[in-house]
């Protein structure tokens, strides 16, 4: 489809540069924001009816999402968890282009994850333009409180990202990586099977 014959809401999921003050996204933002207002005023002792909520901002829920307030995203709808999905305080999600999430995934407080994108040439920025580039991180994952994760990148399944790291480039499965940016520090290993089992 040519770019111009499209919404801007499909150039956005396409990851083509489009405009974000667009009604139609506009209005999507002001609706989740409401719902994102409304979970994180549900009392903690509420755990079915917050599971319920959350699940109404998600665009793919699977089951046992568990996330403490207070969260915010985009647009909801781009955000795909899968079982057993736990996020401690303070997760953000910039979800412009997809972000997709795997099974039994735990998150730290105060994450972001962040696919939205602005053109670096000042006048090219300062016309409203941006875009988006999804993130994928696979199932079985732990990200550290203050986690950042940067637009494009992919996380392999079973790695462990060391709290505060920002996450510039994509990191394959079972490691341990840390740092700004963010480097595979080592392979997860046998030892670190065993340690736990003593």
């Amino acid at each position: 489809m040519e770019p111009k014959h499209m919404t801007e809401k499909e150039k956005m999921i396409a990851g083509m540069l489009y405009l974000a003050n667009e009604d139609t996204l506009v209005k999507d933002r002001i609706d989740v924001k409401e719902k994102c207002y409304d979970f994180n005023m549900i009392r903690p002792s509420q755990r079915k009816e917050r599971e319920d909520k959350i699940k109404t901002i998600f665009g793919k829920s699977g089951n046992n999402p568990f996330v403490e307030s207070p969260f915010n995203c985009d647009y909801g709808y781009n955000i795909t968890v899968g079982d057993n999905f736990y996020s401690n305080h303070g997760l953000v999600i910039l979800d412009v282009a997809p972000v997709t999430i795997g099974n039994t995934v735990m998150m730290g407080p105060n994450c972001s994850i962040l696919t939205a994108g602005h053109p670096i040439d000042v006048q090219h920025r300062n016309s409203g333009e941006e875009f988006g580039t999804k993130i994928d991180i696979g199932s079985n994952v732990w990200l550290g409180g203050s986690v950042t994760i940067l637009p494009g990148v992919t996380i392999g399944d079973g790695t462990v990202i060391g709290a505060g790291s920002v996450v510039t480039k994509s990191i394959p499965a079972n490691c341990i990586a840390v740092g700004n940016p963010c480097k595979v520090l080592r392979e997860i290993n046998d030892a670190d099977r065993a340690k736990y089992r003593k």
